[in-house]
């Protein structure tokens, strides 16, 4: 029998089972405490810091869409730093070009995908409706507006969706919601069935600066997604549209107007085009288009004076023929 054994039964027997036991326990704490004294735990390394390129790669891996300011970005990740840019910036943020084109059209309806902190909802002082599946609005809005927490494509099916618009069209419409090529084109594809005949879509992120800000899954602070995509569509299949690539910052404007609400050119081909609109990453944006070299300034889009004479034809009820000398002004422009 060993020594703790002998001293264990003669305790027992001399204080009772319960008064040793407690005697036991008081020991254990004792030389617990002796030994941590003498050999303190280990404390695990810190992990070594993720490198840019293996940030990049683990965000990849993550699938981090990043959508609205308030994302939760993975335990140990952030956003990495950009790309060089190509393009020469023109100061102009995408929501002053917007604040022009209210000013200019004084739409007598808005419409937007993309709410969030409602930094662009702000601007309209016309009859509106917005659609957001997680808005949360932060600023004062100072206009008659029916908000919609849901999807655009829900938003879209549902009866009744723009009844708070009457019997008027869509003047202005401002696309910004999820960024990815096959949403955006939809999110187009349904608002053209909606538009005025002089009507005005903005698209927004549709010229990243450089290829990093154009993937699918999001690695930068300020990122575009792949919608840039959607121009080579429009261009192959709506040649009757007249298109505005804009050097707007952060990420480009993309002004089309020459709608069709009756046109199904996109309904047709859109299943054919999907599989290349939804391609996995890595995108590859063409360099030019980084470098913006068909964009056109914002100046010279918001000081052009056809805006006043699309104002005074849509308010006279002209049909779309009227505007066609119009839409030609602006394909006119350097």
């Amino acid at each position: 029998m060993s020594i703790r054994s002998t001293v264990g039964t003669t305790l027992r027997k001399t204080l009772g089972g319960r008064q040793t036991e407690r005697l036991r326990r008081r020991e254990v704490a004792a030389r617990t405490t002796v030994a941590r004294r003498i050999a303190p735990p280990q404390v695990a390394p810190k992990p070594t810091p993720l490198n840019r390129q293996q940030m990049i790669d683990a965000l990849g891996r993550a699938g981090v869409e990043g959508l609205g300011a308030g994302s939760t970005l993975p335990k140990g990740l952030h956003w990495v730093s950009a790309d060089p840019f190509e393009h020469t910036s023109s100061g102009v943020h995408k929501h002053a070009l917007l604040a022009r084109m209210h000013e200019l059209l004084q739409p007598r309806t808005y419409f937007e995908i993309g709410v969030d902190q409602g930094q662009s909802l702000t601007l309209s002082r016309a009859r509106s409706i917005a659609v957001d599946p997680a808005y949360r609005i932060t600023r004062e809005i100072r206009c008659d507006v029916q908000t919609f927490v849901q999807t655009s494509d829900d938003f879209f099916a549902t009866a009744g969706a723009f009844d708070h618009f009457g019997e008027l069209p869509v003047d202005l419409a401002f696309i910004d919601g999820m960024h990815l090529a096959e949403f955006a084109l939809r999110d187009f594809m349904n608002i053209e069935k909606r538009m005025s005949p002089g009507g005005v879509v903005i698209l927004d992120d549709m010229l990243p600066r450089n290829s990093l800000e154009g993937q699918r899954i999001r690695r930068t602070s300020a990122w575009a997604g792949d919608v840039y995509k959607v121009d080579d569509v429009l261009r192959r299949h709506r040649p009757d549209l007249t298109i505005l690539p804009i050097n707007t910052e952060p990420t480009g404007s993309y002004l089309v107007v020459g709608l069709d609400p009756t046109s199904t050119v996109l309904d047709e081909v859109y299943p054919d085009e999907l599989p290349r609109l939804s391609a996995p990453d890595p995108q590859t944006v063409d360099a030019e288009w980084c470098r913006r070299t068909h964009a056109h300034e914002p100046s010279g889009i918001m000081s052009s004076p056809v805006w006043a004479d699309v104002r005074a034809l849509r308010d006279s009820g002209a049909g779309a023929g009227a505007y066609a000398e119009l839409w030609e002004q602006l394909r006119a422009l350097p």
